[in-house]
């Protein structure tokens, strides 16, 4: 089968175009998927940039996100045949194949029905950045109706999604964004107020668009000093989520004289510690997330579909910054 193997640590030049050995299921509850399509997300370019989870098992094949056909399956399966369309976020780390490759087993356990209005590449733009927002604002956060939400980088992959599912439990959402045409979009979403973030302080912004008081919930996926200068942007005793690690030199006095909730955000944990129930949980995430989709409460953004041999640019291009939504690539 043709796949993009990650040779080395280091520039998009590591990523090549080889033939390998077609997968195999190996256990009684794997299921063989032939991939129409995989999502690129920025976590891809930083693992391929510093190395993945499990440096020892390079060269390796890099991708969560995918998207495509059961093509057989185990034994002991019950939920899958052959012909279903899946999409799911499985491997990609540096243990498991990803889903840069024309093929690739799964646990049944770690799938999801690919939504009916959904074609490939949008199925495998989502399972990641849908999971991260999903966390992040109902487990962590605990998102309940009639709070408020500030999402930073909203036009981006999770951002955008984090916006529809915050107006879905019936929250208010503010947005940082860098341009007009990202403006227009978020706001199209559901946004409420919307920051331009490179000409305007985001905290104050967010305290005068909540009379003062601050925003319930904060959802960070920038880090840095974005994560510091959130503080301010948040009431007493609210909540700020990080997909990022913390700066090591973070003064934190502001968030403890406002007894703020501080939670960390990394979806991929279930596959670097092995949680089968966590797994099991997230597959559940992209099942609820389905119907939602199918009933047109939620809709995720293509950014670009390129050629699964044009991998290199895609990472290049996320590396850039100001994707609005995904980049996919089309396996077949």
């Amino acid at each position: 089968m043709k796949a993009i193997v990650m040779t080395g640590i280091g520039g998009a030049d590591v990523l090549a175009l080889r033939d390998l050995p077609p997968p195999r299921i190996q256990s009684d509850h794997d299921v063989l998927v032939r991939l129409k399509a995989a999502g690129v997300n920025p976590v891809d370019t930083k693992l391929r940039g510093r190395g993945t989870y499990f440096p020892d098992h390079l060269p390796c094949v890099l991708g969560c996100d995918g998207a495509g056909v059961v093509e057989d399956v185990g034994p002991e399966v019950q939920r899958f045949r052959v012909g279903d369309a899946v999409y799911f976020c499985s491997g990609g780390i540096g243990d498991e194949q990803g889903c840069y490759a024309e093929m690739k087993v799964v646990d049944e356990r770690h799938l999801a029905p690919k939504p009916r209005s959904l074609d490939f590449a949008e199925a495998a733009a989502a399972p990641l950045v849908l999971i991260t927002a999903w966390e992040s604002l109902h487990d962590r956060a605990r998102l309940h109706a009639d709070q408020t939400v500030l999402v930073h980088a909203g036009a981006g992959g999770v951002g955008h999604v984090a916006i529809q599912l915050a107006r879905r439990a019936g929250a208010r959402v503010c947005t940082t964004v860098s341009s007009a045409d990202k403006a227009d979009f978020v706001r199209a979403l559901g946004a409420e107020e919307v920051i331009h973030y490179r000409d305007t302080d985001f905290a104050d912004a967010a305290l005068a668009w909540t009379d003062g008081v601050g925003v319930d919930i904060a959802l960070d996926s920038v880090g840095g000093d974005t994560f510091q200068r959130s503080f301010c942007s948040l009431r007493h005793y609210g909540d700020l989520v990080t997909l990022l690690q913390p700066p090591a030199d973070l003064d934190w006095k502001v968030a403890r004289l406002r007894n703020l909730r501080v939670s960390l955000e990394l979806m991929l944990t279930p596959m670097v510690e092995d949680l089968p129930e966590a797994r099991r949980n997230q597959a559940e995430i992209l099942r609820q997330c389905g119907h939602l989709f199918d009933e047109g409460v939620l809709r995720v953004r293509l950014a670009e579909r390129l050629a699964l041999d044009e991998v290199a640019e895609a990472h290049r291009r996320i590396e850039r910054g100001g994707v609005t939504g995904k980049i996919v690539l089309m396996v077949e």
